[in-house]
C-alpha cells in the first residue's frame, strides 16, 4: 500500500532529465573542441571574438538544457505547483477537474475548473510506463483532495 508520504513525493521526468544531462556534456564537451581545434587549423580565422561566441553559445544552450531539466510538479495539502519549461504555476487541488493523459499528448494535462488547461510537464509520455504510473498517481491525489462537500 503507498503511504500518503509516497503519494505527495515530487513528480519529475526520467527520460528528459538524462536526455539533457548527455546533451549538456556534449555541448561542453563540443564547444571546448571547437575552441582548441579550429585554432590550430590551417586557413581558419577564429579569433578571440569566435571563441567567446562559442563559449556564449554553449553556455545558452546549456541553460535551456537545465531548464528543461528542472521541470518538475510537486504537490503539497493544498494543491499542486507545476515548473514547466518557462514558468512556475501554483494550482490548488479544488481547482483541478480532471487529469488526462491521452495517447497523443507528450505529458499529462490538467483539466482546470476556469475552463484552462495546464501541461505537466514532469510526467512525460517518453517515460512509457513510469509516466502512465505517475499519471495515476496524481489522478489519484486529484481524488484523494476531492472537496467532501458538507
Amino acid at each position: 500500500m503507498t503511504s500518503r508520504q509516497d503519494l505527495h513525493a515530487p513528480f519529475r521526468p526520467r527520460m528528459a532529465r538524462r536526455v539533457t544531462q548527455v546533451l549538456g556534456v556534449m555541448t561542453v564537451a563540443g564547444a571546448a573542441f571547437i575552441m582548441i581545434a579550429v585554432p590550430q587549423l590551417e586557413n581558419v580565422r577564429f579569433g578571440v571574438a569566435d571563441q567567446a561566441g562559442t563559449a556564449l553559445l554553449a553556455a545558452v544552450i546549456c541553460w535551456l538544457l537545465w531548464r528543461q531539466g528542472a521541470v518538475r510538479a510537486v504537490p503539497d495539502e493544498r494543491g499542486l505547483t507545476v515548473r514547466n519549461f518557462i514558468y512556475t504555476r501554483t494550482v490548488e487541488w479544488a481547482e483541478i477537474v480532471s487529469v488526462t493523459f491521452g495517447e497523443g499528448n507528450p505529458w499529462v494535462q490538467l483539466d482546470l475548473s476556469d475552463g484552462d488547461t495546464l501541461a505537466v510537464m514532469a510526467i512525460q509520455r517518453a517515460d512509457g510506463a513510469r509516466g502512465v504510473a505517475e499519471s495515476r498517481r496524481l489522478a489519484t491525489l486529484v481524488a484523494l483532495h476531492e472537496p467532501t462537500g458538507g
